[in-house]
């Protein structure tokens, strides 16, 4: 039996959420990595795709995102030198 299993045999998958932010200035690989390294480096962070040219960053998390991860990511992104625009609508 596997951990995500209860005893009586029904399992429990874990819930995602998958946010979308926009960062101006990820024009190369290697921009695309320095964005996806210090968002990904946050504790709250379990995944994260950076799309080159776009700046879309798609963040997943394992609790809803909020203001102060919204907050966070936004330093963070400030921080490494890149401009954070902010989330984007679903």
């Amino acid at each position: 039996m596997s951990n995500c299993c209860a005893p009586d045999g029904s399992c429990h998958t874990a819930t995602e959420f998958r946010t979308t932010y926009q960062v101006e200035g990820v024009g190369s690989a290697h921009c695309q990595g320095v964005v996806a390294d210090a968002v990904g480096g946050l504790d709250r962070v379990t995944a994260v795709e950076v799309e080159i040219g776009t700046g879309l960053v798609t963040v997943t998390t394992a609790a809803e995102p909020d203001a102060t991860l919204d907050a966070l990511i936004a330093r963070t992104v400030d921080q490494a030198g890149y401009d954070f625009a902010g989330r984007v609508p679903a």
